[in-house]
């Protein structure tokens, strides 16, 4: 029988409350698996107003502005508990937060990284672009293995027994400038993209949301409810 995650699209919401409804499910969920019983597992997807997020392995220097700079293009700042560097989020990038518990599911964490990158790669396929792989950093990339790699879907997650949250970052119609501001991933030779840079089209974030979702239930084997 087929393990069943709830796949819930927010719309617009701040990252500090997203942060804090991720917190309340990954709680539940980790306290009924302690205590040997099941708890809902979802799948929130969201677009937050323009925020950066330092990852606890990332490095203050690659954030390339101050405070005050962040003020005055309506920017917020986090770190975080995740994995990974320092990232951006803001209108117009589709945000996914898968709160699972792999054991139930079946996957390692690598699997599930790697399955998250390749929901990914299907999803914007499906608008003609090439995603693959770049060994070394996760996340999904054009021409990765190019002078002019770029990055269009940025992955950070955190796990603690195998249950999860946090997940990853789709660029769609993004304003890129807001990059400019840090190194994206720490890293600070290769570029960022969207599908809007890519192809020219504007599609709604929910369009792509219902996308990845259904990309997601076929290859996490689980069933999707709204």
């Amino acid at each position: 029988m087929k393990e069943t995650v709830t796949y819930k699209y927010i719309g617009q919401a701040g990252y500090a409350e997203t942060w804090e409804l991720q917190k309340r499910l990954f709680a539940a969920l980790l306290e009924a698996k302690r205590g040997g019983g099941s708890a809902e597992q979802t799948l929130l997807l969201v677009e937050h107003p323009h925020v950066y997020t330092l990852g606890k392995s990332g490095h203050e220097s690659n954030m390339l502005v101050d405070e005050r700079f962040l003020q005055t293009i309506g920017a917020t700042y986090f770190r975080i508990d995740r994995g990974g560097d320092i990232t951006y989020h803001g209108y117009g990038q589709l945000v996914g937060y898968p709160i699972l518990d792999l054991e139930r599911l079946g996957f390692s964490l690598k699997d599930y990284i790697w399955t998250l990158e390749e929901c990914v790669i299907r999803t914007i396929a499906d608008y003609g672009i090439e995603g693959a792989r770049l060994d070394g950093a996760t996340g999904v990339w054009i021409e990765g293995d190019t002078a002019r790699a770029r990055k269009i879907c940025a992955i950070g997650v955190k796990a603690s027994r195998y249950v999860t949250m946090h997940g990853f970052a789709l660029n769609v119609t993004t304003d890129l400038s807001y990059f400019s501001h840090i190194n994206p991933c720490g890293f600070v030779d290769k570029g960022v993209t969207s599908i809007e840079k890519e192809t020219g089209l504007k599609p709604s974030l929910e369009e792509v949301a219902r996308k990845f979702a259904a990309r997601f239930g076929e290859l996490m084997r689980c069933d999707m409810k709204e």
